[in-house]
């Protein structure tokens, strides 16, 4: 959206699509305006093939792939439900929830049982993302965030890091979906913990669509403000 010549909007979809680019990869090859460069070029595949050369600054962060909101209306929730029924419908429509957190997520367990002392506790969704190379824990919960769920999955993380993940994998990785949240609370909330936690909101209906055009236009403004650091990138 932030490129205004269509043609070189192809180009940068097109060639993001070939090479698999992260964001940080896109947002550094438009800054660094690769389709200009590679349209002036007389050995434009040669461009192109090195365009595809990922550098140790594209790497993918987790805060690059946990999105904020997510849509979940394909679930078909009813007004009132508990969060076994918020679990079941994800079960059932699982290739559409995978698709909706993003590339790369993989599923692995739903209720997975782990013990913790003389205490058992259960793991509502455990994922694992390709490109972080690390679990991912999901909780589900159905209504506001609250402090003491940061505390929980701290506890959840600490435990995966320690019995479930692989050596050579990364530390993994909490995801709190909730149906609401104040940004503030989890700001506080989430703070000093090692472990990287993430509450993220979802959605059960699509929003009014007055309240999509101002989404629109906030994301629209905010692009513009980050369009001419672009072109006075190096």
């Amino acid at each position: 959206m932030s490129v205004d010549k269509p043609h070189a909007r192809a180009f940068y979809e097109s060639e993001a699509i070939r090479g698999g680019w992260s964001v940080r990869q896109l947002d550094r090859q438009i800054g660094t305006q690769f389709f200009e460069r590679t349209s002036a070029s007389k050995r434009q595949d040669a461009m192109r093939a090195r365009g595809q050369n990922a550098e140790p600054g594209d790497a993918i962060s987790a805060q690059d792939e946990v999105r904020d909101p997510y849509l979940l209306e394909f679930l078909d929730l009813k007004d009132e439900y508990s969060e076994t029924d918020l679990e079941e419908a994800i079960i059932h429509r699982l290739e559409w929830f995978l698709l909706e957190l993003g590339t790369g997520f993989t599923f692995i367990a739903r209720q997975k049982r782990i013990r913790v002392g003389d205490e058992w506790y259960r793991i509502d969704l455990l994922l694992y993302h390709r490109g972080l190379r690390c679990l991912v824990v999901i909780d589900l919960k159905t209504g506001r965030f609250a402090h003491a769920d940061a505390g929980q999955m701290n506890l959840y993380l600490n435990y995966a890091r320690e019995h479930l993940s692989l050596p050579d994998e990364s530390g993994p990785v909490g995801i709190i979906l909730c149906a609401d949240k104040n940004d503030t609370v989890v700001k506080y909330a989430t703070g000093g913990i090692q472990t990287q936690v993430f509450a993220s909101k979802y959605l059960a209906r699509l929003p009014a669509e007055e309240t999509l055009r101002r989404e629109i236009l906030a994301a629209q403004h905010a692009l513009e403000h980050r369009a001419p650091s672009r072109k006075d990138h190096p």
